[in-house]
């Protein structure tokens, strides 16, 4: 259960971090020098990769499965 948790915490940083960039992104429309958003995506890049991550660990232990009608089909 608590791997749940950690995905869905995860899923909610990077949907923070992408809104957060697209704050920057407009507040900073003047300034070129302003390196926020660049910031701000590489977050989200990296708890992405953690979001997989922890996504693959779910499947490789056996903590998450895939219980979708046509899962054994293919």
């Amino acid at each position: 259960m608590w791997l749940k948790v950690v995905i869905v915490l995860l899923f909610l940083a990077v949907l923070a971090s992408l809104s957060s960039a697209l704050f920057f992104l407009l507040r900073d429309m003047g300034a070129p020098q302003s390196k926020r958003t660049l910031y701000a995506l590489g977050i989200r890049i990296s708890l992405a990769a953690l979001l997989l991550l922890a996504i693959w660990y779910g499947f490789d232990s056996g903590i998450l499965s895939n219980t979708a009608p046509w899962a054994e089909k293919y």
